[in-house]
């Protein structure tokens, strides 16, 4: 468990020293701040003035908090690809994999290391973005159940896509064919929710098997344990076929 630990804080580290990880955080935080922005421009010189004499308006969570996470969540799926396809391709590329094979680690202990070196750049991403709601609680009243889970659904739902692309980038040695085959395999699952949402060919199969229709609950702040499950027998599925392609390779090493 150690070991793995030390995998992973190694992992952690590597990304910082190249420009990319540095260059993701900033386009993150300018795109999403640019909408967090026009969220809150919209609220207050349209939403507020429109339902100042209604019963029961809506709040600034709703308008403005839970969309910035959803949105974070699309543009992280062409984001994860990117940070997930150097973690064993460029291995197997500067042939420096099999070192790892030959080390006394475990398979187990590769794969989790790995895998906990991206969920530290994940609680990275989540919590900068978190940053923005809570840069409102001088100035109105947040649901904070929403903001929790929002932050948890967000961090499942990219946990998720991450575990995706360790997987397909130990299949290959390019780093870009890993990339597009992870955005294939996450942007498949995003058209099984829309095919599943349309009236001429609704279907709860679809809708089930896809990442977002897990993740919506989330930002209504509902905290479904079968949502956490898909999400964790997911994550696990492929934590798996990783530690299996692992071991396979030694063998065949």
């Amino acid at each position: 468990m150690k070991k793995g630990m030390m995998i992973g804080f190694s992992e952690f580290k590597r990304m910082f020293n190249t420009p990319l990880a540095w260059s993701v955080l900033a386009v993150l935080q300018f795109v999403l701040g640019l909408l967090f922005l026009t969220f809150m421009e919209e609220f207050i010189s349209v939403v507020q003035p429109a339902t100042a004499t209604s019963a029961n308006p809506p709040g600034v969570t709703g308008v403005v908090v839970a969309p910035i996470y959803l949105w974070a969540g699309i543009i992280m799926l062409a984001v994860m690809p990117i940070m997930t396809m150097r973690l064993f391709a460029e291995e197997r590329m500067n042939k420096t994999l099999s070192l790892l094979l030959t080390s006394p680690l475990s398979s187990t202990q590769i794969v989790l290391g790995k895998y906990l070196g991206i969920l530290l750049f994940i609680f990275l991403v989540v919590a900068l973005l978190t940053l923005m709601p809570l840069a409102l609680i001088t100035g109105t009243t947040l649901d904070w159940g929403v903001v929790f889970s929002s932050s948890l659904g967000l961090f499942l739902l990219l946990s998720s896509f991450a575990a995706a692309g360790l997987f397909l980038s130990s299949l290959t040695t390019q780093p870009i064919i890993a990339a597009v085959s992870t955005f294939g395999l996450l942007f498949f699952l995003v058209v099984l929710y829309l095919s599943g949402n349309t009236q001429s060919n609704s279907s709860e199969v679809f809708i089930y098997l896809s990442h977002f229709s897990h993740f919506l609950p989330f930002l209504e702040g509902v905290l479904d344990t079968s949502d956490v499950v898909y999400y964790l027998l997911f994550i696990i599925g492929f934590l798996i076929l990783t530690i299996r392609k692992l071991d396979n390779d030694r063998v065949l090493g």
